[in-house]
């Protein structure tokens, strides 16, 4: 083996044991202080964890396991039906199959993992992230990277104590298109950008009133509930639907809404916010769905630029010809990136004077997989980090921040008025009943602690 190979398995060992000491006890039952003295790490591969295989997760378990450089060894899902599906799925990539665990607490005591990549309901994100990082993992984390602001401080604070390669799935922030595109912007291709907007169009349908049922046998539902307050099984909650209850998920604002304002903040170069509102709710049908099916949420800045979010969960009408988009307006032009790799720029006239394109067709509304190609992109610079510490693209601080943005505008949906935010980090200023979201409850002995 060469000098590179040595060198690269030699940090990855390194990386991978940094906070052998450090641990909250009881949430990770057998693990103890001598199991973090045998993670090794890899060999000359990394190796991956997938946790939560139904839908994105399948995708993503198939993705890493293409990436030369990994294997997937261990799939985590609480519906054995999504762990058979996946395995088969994964197989066909490489050549082994992965170890299925109903509970993916078994798969980090293992030595052998090196990486965890989380694709759960949201309400999941932040505690599986700190529990992987504090059984030595480094996490791929898809977005929203946590169901509260106070998750998401506490995954920055985590991935700092643990020594942990946190990457945030805002897979845009590697697709070169509109990485060109960002960076013409910053130039000034049209001048000082001073507005921006972003949205999202699908045509959802109702969801109906669950009734309480019987928990199916493929099914883990205290488990799949884990840091959450529990509740009875109900018929119309999983798989997907979980997304519009604020008890589990985060509504279309986080859902998708992370990735647009993720390229609107990148954009204007700008973190926290002076004032954030929100308008909508559900208008379109009477059923269960408790966050808005309509949604304008709007952010302004210290630095003299404010941005505006618009969902439409049950109206798929196109904004500038796209379901998906971004746009920045400045003194000479405009700024258009929609779902794919490429973005347009437009005079102030309406002419478009540049054209940044992708041939390669990419479906934004694909909830599980609509970008495969670039996403690997994304994850290779991710494998980089940890190997051989190329700098991140969407680190977990950077993912916080983007994700606070419309977490601040849920919360402003919530109390019914707009908010004041501290421009420093992103906090609430006074407002009693706001800030009282910040957290949230969680299942007595599945509180998060650093």
């Amino acid at each position: 083996m060469g000098k590179d190979n040595n060198s690269r398995r030699e940090f990855i060992k390194k990386s991978a044991g940094v906070s052998a000491a450090i641990m909250a006890g009881g949430i990770l039952p057998g693990f103890s202080a001598a199991s973090y003295k045998r993670i090794p790490g890899a060999n000359d591969k990394l190796r991956a964890s997938v946790m939560g295989v139904n839908s994105r997760g399948n995708a993503l378990a198939q993705n890493f396991a293409f990436q030369k450089n990994c294997d997937v060894i261990h799939l985590c899902d609480v519906d054995s039906r999504a762990i058979d599906k996946c395995s088969a799925n994964v197989k066909k990539v490489q050549d082994h199959t992965p170890a299925g665990f109903e509970d993916f607490r078994k798969s980090l005591e293992s030595k052998d993992v090196d990486l965890m990549v989380i694709a759960t309901p949201d309400h999941w994100h932040a505690p599986a992230a700190l529990l992987a990082m504090q059984a030595g993992k480094h996490v791929y984390l898809e977005k929203p990277c946590s169901h509260n602001p106070n998750e998401g401080e506490m995954l920055v604070k985590a991935a700092l104590r643990y020594g942990k390669s946190v990457q945030m799935g805002n897979q845009r922030r590697s697709w070169p298109n509109i990485i060109k595109g960002i960076n013409e912007l910053k130039e000034g291709i049209i001048g000082r950008p001073y507005f921006g907007k972003g949205w999202y169009s699908s045509n959802r349908g109702p969801i109906g009133v669950g009734k309480v049922a019987p928990v199916p046998g493929w099914l883990n539902w205290d488990l799949w509930q884990g840091p959450a307050p529990r509740r009875e099984y109900m018929d119309n909650i999983v798989h997907y639907n979980w997304h519009w209850f604020w008890h589990w998920g985060t509504g279309e604002a986080l859902n998708n809404g992370t990735h647009m304002v993720d390229i609107l903040r990148w954009g204007f170069g700008v973190d926290y916010p002076v004032k954030v509102s929100s308008n909508g709710g559900r208008f379109c049908y009477d059923d269960d769905w408790e966050t808005p099916d309509t949604q304008v949420i709007n952010m302004d800045f210290k630095e003299g630029v404010s941005m505006t979010w618009e969902g439409r969960s049950c109206n798929g009408k196109h904004v500038e010809g796209a379901a998906v988009g971004a746009i920045f307006y400045g003194e000479k032009g405009s700024l258009l990136i929609t779902g794919g790799n490429s973005y347009t720029v437009f005079d102030l006239k309406n002419n478009i004077v540049k054209e940044g394109k992708d041939t390669v067709a990419i479906d934004p509304r694909d909830t599980a997989n609509p970008s495969s190609h670039l996403d690997a992109l994304h994850i290779r610079n991710f494998f980089n980090n940890i190997i051989s510490g190329e700098k991140l693209v969407a680190d977990i601080d950077s993912g916080h921040k983007s994700t606070l943005l419309v977490q601040l505008g849920n919360i402003a949906q919530q109390v019914g008025h707009s908010l004041e935010i501290d421009p420093s980090d992103g906090h609430i200023i006074g407002d009693k009943d706001a800030k009282k979201l910040w957290s949230r409850r969680y299942e007595k002995g599945w509180e998060m602690k650093l």
